[in-house]
């Protein structure tokens, strides 16, 4: 991209980008008509200091033990890949929840520039693509370890958060508890019944 651009995108004047790029903070070369054009992408500010940053989050209170087991995973994780961890941030919430006011924050933190998370669903269970890209556009980013443990209680958890969320719009707050509590006493009962007839299924296909 033209060094204009990589100016823009960094949020530093020409002048700027013109003593990075002559001082080799970053790559490029000059054109014959006196364009300077950068070969590198922009990720982060010549010299800036990578700021990692672990979010651990689980859905209830009953899950704490397994919150700071989580923070320990990501930390050996940062260590591993040679970063300093300057902060940790353990969190008790749903992943739908969206009001979570510590991962707020550090989203509003514009001085990390890595968030490191063990599973996409640990930062939020829908609209992630969403929060990626406009961390990218600020030059940060989000590290996602991957490990396959994946907590059931977790995802029930978050399930009934939404039951919660969508009876409390259409049949009020008072109700909102007892209808939520109904329908997933429901799907309990629907699951139960589903197991002997999956099995004598089996048993007669044999």
């Amino acid at each position: 991209m033209k060094l204009s651009k990589f100016a823009q995108q960094a949020g530093v004047c020409y002048k700027t980008a013109w003593r990075w790029w002559k001082a080799g903070k970053i790559k490029g070369y000059q054109m014959e008509t006196g364009t300077v054009v950068i070969t590198e992408e922009m990720n982060e500010q010549p010299g800036q200091e990578k700021l990692v940053v672990v979010y651990a989050r689980v859905s209830a209170n009953e899950n704490r033990p397994n919150l700071d087991a989580q923070a320990e995973r990501l930390g050996a994780y940062c260590g591993a890949k040679g970063w300093k961890v300057v902060k940790v941030v353990k969190e008790v919430g749903s992943g739908v929840n969206d009001g979570r006011k510590k991962l707020l924050a550090l989203l509003a933190d514009p001085t990390v520039t890595i968030i490191v998370v063990e599973h996409k669903d640990r930062l939020t269970r829908f609209g992630f693509r969403y929060i990626e890209t406009l961390l990218a556009m600020q030059g940060r980013s989000i590290e996602v370890v991957n490990v396959t443990e994946n907590p059931v209680e977790d995802i029930i958890a978050d399930f009934v958060s939404i039951l919660y969320s969508f009876c409390a719009k259409l049949y009020g707050q008072r109700r909102a508890k007892r209808k939520t509590e109904k329908i997933v006493q429901d799907l309990n009962v629907k699951a139960e019944r589903k197991k002997p007839q999956e099995g004598g299924e089996e048993r007669a296909a044999s």
